[in-house]
This record gives structure tokens, sequence and C-alpha cells, in this order.
């Protein structure tokens, strides 16, 4: 009942700052953006003089190329809103003293941190289901058939790497008091795993990072790898670490 009332709370709030508005449709426009210009880019070029006597010659993209493309941009722009909205949720109450009000009546603190991280992930998964649905639209109306099953593991798959960045900016909520480090060291940290898992990519195959690699191959092949099956499971177990790493240094804090 108290973990309810908080994660109402935490909904009530995410809707009077309009981020159950904005978030969408940023998400929604940021999927869209590169399957939408990159059909259109010919004529694009044309309307803007061209040059004179050249030809472009254009790739012709298969539908899973071009989902590609829409996550490589929330893999940039989108984790980037999804970090800014969420980098005050606890850094925020915490320096501002609303925390002290919160927890100064019996409220469990696991409670307090996981219902703003499921607050959050409901948004975050939502917002990227309406983004991922319309840019499928148009895949299928300028580019190819893409089927409703490949959506859908696009989605459940890609959710769980943004449910790791949620995780990862709740986490550094509870490390520092200052909204923009927790932004810093969320991008930091997202930067480093990628560079890591570049470099020693022949013994990280179930790296948070390796998911959209992964997800385009299930969507070409058809079939959902073994690979991607364990790299989902590993991205999981550690989001649900950060969460309680969390939770224990937030009651530390609080208590010290």
């Amino acid at each position: 009942m108290q973990w309810m009332t908080l994660f109402q709370k935490e909904l009530l709030e995410n809707w009077r700052n309009k981020k159950w508005i904005w978030v969408p449709l940023v998400i929604i426009l940021l999927s869209i953006m590169d399957p939408i210009t990159t059909y259109y880019l010919p004529q694009i070029i044309d309307s803007v003089g061209g040059m004179e006597g050249a030809v472009f010659e254009l790739p012709e993209y298969a539908p899973a190329d071009v989902m590609m493309m829409s996550l490589a941009q929330l893999s940039m722009l989108g984790v980037l809103v999804i970090v800014l909205i969420s980098m005050g949720t606890i850094a925020g109450e915490r320096k501002s003293g609303i925390s002290e009000l919160v927890l100064v009546k019996p409220v469990s603190y696991l409670n307090y941190i996981t219902a703003k991280w499921v607050a959050y992930l409901v948004l975050v998964w939502v917002s990227l289901f309406l983004g991922l649905l319309v840019s499928w639209y148009y895949i299928n109306l300028l580019f190819g058939n893409l089927s409703f099953g490949d959506l859908m593991i696009t989605v459940l798959f890609y959710g769980i790497w943004l449910t790791l960045v949620v995780s990862l900016s709740i986490f550094y909520n509870t490390l520092v008091k200052s909204a923009g480090l927790v932004v810093f060291f969320t991008i930091l940290t997202i930067m480093v795993m990628s560079i890591t898992t570049n470099i020693f990519n022949h013994v990280l195959d179930w790296s948070p990072n390796n998911l959209s690699g992964y997800i385009i191959e299930a969507i070409k092949v058809g079939e959902v790898s073994n690979d991607l099956m364990i790299t989902g499971v590993v991205t999981i177990g550690i989001s649900i670490l950060l969460v309680l790493l969390s939770g224990q240094i937030f009651k530390h804090k609080e208590m010290a």
C-alpha cells in the first residue's frame, strides 16, 4: 500500500511536469527522423537546388536497416533525453530537503527508490513503444514489410537497454546531490561501457551494449538468438542490482 502511494505520486508528478506529453513526442520524433529523411533525401536535395550534373545513387535499405537507424537515434539523443528527465528525481529532492520530509514518516527507503524507478520505466517504455510503432508504420509504408512480431522484439529488448539507462540514473541520483553530476556520470558510464565492449568484444559477447546489434540480427534472421536472450537477462540483472545498491546507498547516506 505504501509503495503504491509513492508510485502514484511519481506518476502524478510526471504528469504535472508534462513529461507524459513531451517525452513520447520527442521519442516519436527521434524514431521517425532518419527513416523519413532517408527516403525523401533525393527530393530534399532537389528542392534546395541540387547540383548540376550530379547523380546521387542511394543504396536500397532493407526494413531492418531502417529500424537500425531509429535505434541509432534513440541510442544517442533518446538516451540523453531519458537521463535529463530523471537527473533530479532523487538528487533534487535530497538537495531541497523534500526527501527528508517524505522519509521522516515510516517510509521504506527501498520503496522510495523503486517507486521512482518503476514510474520512470513506465514512462520510458510507453514512449518507446509509441516511438517505434510510428517508425514501424513508416518503414512498412516506405521501405517494405517489417512484421509486427519484429516490432515487438525490438521494443522488448531495446526497452531492456533503456531500463539499464534509467537504473544508472537512479543509482547516481543516490550517490550525488547535483543533477548535473548525475547526467555526467551516467553518460560517462555508458560511454565507458561502449568503449570497453568495442575493445573486448571477443570476450564480452553478453555486454548490454551489444543489444542493438543482436536485435537487428534477430529481425533479419527472423529468430531470437541465444546471445540476445542471455544479453537481455544479463542487462536486467545489472539493472536490478543497481536499484538494490541504490536503496542501500540511499539508506546509508540518509541515516548518516
